[in-house]
């Protein structure tokens, strides 16, 4: 009896529909770079005064940014396009991320939304979310009698 290799990735049956679309997603997804999913590495950090995210996406235009807080949670949106082939320059490697990313953060109650700054520089972005001032620090003076 000849032996028969288990295969089940077997692309030339059509016994598992489902196999077939779910190989072909994979192998777009590593095959072109524009449909990466990926996301911007961020950093949050807390003054006194405000809450600080700072988000790295070097080599997006500003234009291609969108920041919106609603209801608690700081949105950021944006794309970095991949560029063609110019010139007939081809690529060797391509490992950095393309296409469009959305991180979502909750924002605790102490924020004040209406004084909320954006900045972007040298391929940072920083969002500067000032507290409101009943929830900044506050010192008391205490005096103690000695009698």
């Amino acid at each position: 009896m000849p032996m028969i290799r288990y295969n089940p990735f077997n692309t030339e049956t059509d016994e598992y529909p489902g196999l077939r679309l779910f190989q072909d997603s994979l192998s777009r997804l590593f095959s072109e770079p524009a449909s990466r999913p990926w996301t911007p590495p961020v950093d949050i950090f807390e003054t006194d005064n405000e809450l600080v995210l700072k988000a790295d996406v070097p080599e997006i235009d500003p234009k291609n940014v969108s920041i919106q807080l609603e209801n608690g949670t700081l949105t950021l949106k944006g794309e970095r396009k991949f560029e063609e082939q110019r010139n007939g320059k081809g690529f060797h490697r391509i490992e950095r991320s393309y296409g469009t990313f959305t991180r979502a953060f909750s924002l605790p109650d102490t924020i004040d939304g209406e004084k909320v700054k954006a900045d972007y520089k040298n391929g940072v972005l920083t969002i500067t979310l000032p507290k409101k001032e009943m929830a900044k620090p506050k010192t008391i003076n205490v005096e103690i009698n000695n009698n």
